[in-house]
């Protein structure tokens, strides 16, 4: 029984690496209407979708006009009431299905992510490509109308460059680091991100939990690293990279949230603000990339891999779709950031971590050890006692 449904589960995460072009436009496609579908709701507070508060002021209507005063009042709660017991179900079906989505396109990126840096040991060029990837695509929104243009003045730009600061040091070092050693070490690593989001937090928002909250972020990441500990592969550089990407990460969580709350510009709700934020990061990274990495670098590296056995047209399609995932996964991240709180975030991040450590696993045909197994168990437990214990002692 065990065989089958490794084989299944295998099959299921390959198809990512099987389908090419035709898995990207899907995945472009559900983007778009997830970005569509956010664009009417606010960063924090949900407010009721359009029909149905049509649906209530109609019944509001007919109420008064056939119904005493005070049954009318009763009846016009009581449509209130369900209209918004209904449109806070829409609010949690979306965001889970953004964490969804957040954990699938993570996959994608992360396989291909790997296989490119296998081949082509580039990891400041394919950082550079992976930040450019997406903006052909977010500017065919803009051109289309199917996004409105963000409208930004100078200040703006001055209040968001620090944002996109930490969004480039949170590729970049994770790029790196997946480079410098394995996949499992680098979400080991990035797994203590909740930690530094909780301090980071604390700090900067003034945001404290109780210790007992505190104390359940410990499993998860213990969680994580029982799952990744069979694949251990200790390398200052990769380490010191992936620690630059939780610091990055966190800050960029944090400053986003603020930005996302006080209203920067026009039209910036978080899928601008990210497509924003991934211009400026590009023309940051672009000539340090090039000065890091030179062209003929770059072009002896290619020349390398395609003595290997590699393509040239294999490396421009991992490098593609691997940008492609990239955006797509950070863009509805964001979708899930502006309507979550730092280390809520945080957590999801982690647990995700359990999921691409396991899909990496069967990708590239690894064994899952019992350990990891009981890993993958305890984050899991550590998320539900975090739940709880926020709930209850805040």
């Amino acid at each position: 029984q065990r065989e089958p449904a490794l084989a299944i589960f295998r099959v299921c995460v390959l198809k990512l690496s099987l389908t090419g072009a035709a898995i990207m436009m899907k995945l472009l496609i559900v983007a778009s209407a997830a970005s569509a579908w956010s664009l009417g709701v606010k960063g924090t507070l949900p407010k009721l979708n359009n029909r149905a508060l049509q649906s209530t002021q109609q019944r509001q209507q007919q109420v008064v006009a056939t119904a005493p005063a005070s049954a009318t009042a009763l009846k016009a709660t009581e449509v209130t009431g369900g209209a918004k017991a209904e449109d806070g179900l829409m609010e949690t079906l979306k965001t889970g299905s953004f964490f969804a989505l957040w954990y699938l396109f993570n996959i994608g990126y992360n396989i291909y992510n790997k296989k490119a840096l296998n081949v082509l040991p580039m990891p400041w060029t394919l950082a550079t490509l992976q930040l450019f990837a997406g903006i052909p695509y977010v500017l065919l929104l803009w051109s289309t109308g199917a996004r409105k243009t963000p409208k930004l003045t100078q200040d703006n730009l001055k209040t968001l460059f620090p944002v996109a600061c930490g969004h480039l040091g949170t590729h970049i070092g994770a790029v790196i680091s997946l480079g410098a050693g394995a996949v499992s070490f680098t979400h080991i690593v990035k797994a203590s991100e909740p930690v530094v989001s909780a301090a980071l937090s604390a700090v900067m928002l003034g945001a404290f939990y109780s210790p007992i909250t505190y104390l359940t972020l410990l499993p998860i990441v213990g969680g994580v690293a029982l799952a990744s500990l069979k694949e251990l592969s200790f390398t200052w550089l990769g380490f010191g990279a992936a620690m630059l990407s939780n610091v990055s990460s966190a800050l960029r969580g944090i400053l986003a949230k603020k930005t996302m709350g006080g209203g920067v510009g026009e039209n910036m709700n978080e899928t601008n603000l990210y497509a924003v934020m991934t211009i400026m990061a590009f023309a940051v990274l672009l000539p340090v990339s090039l000065l890091v990495e030179t062209p003929k670098a770059v072009g002896a590296a290619i020349n390398t891999a395609v003595a290997a056995g590699t393509s040239k047209k294999d490396l421009a399609i991992l490098s593609a779709l691997s940008g492609a995932y990239y955006y797509l996964y950070n863009e509805v991240a964001f979708l899930a950031l502006g309507r979550v709180n730092p280390v809520t975030h945080a957590v999801g991040n982690t647990i995700k971590r359990v999921v691409i450590i396991i899909a990496s696993v069967i990708a590239f045909n690894t064994p899952i050890s019992r350990l990891g197994v009981i890993g993958s168990s305890i984050a899991i437990t550590g998320t539900l006692l975090y739940s709880l214990a926020k709930n209850k002692y805040g």
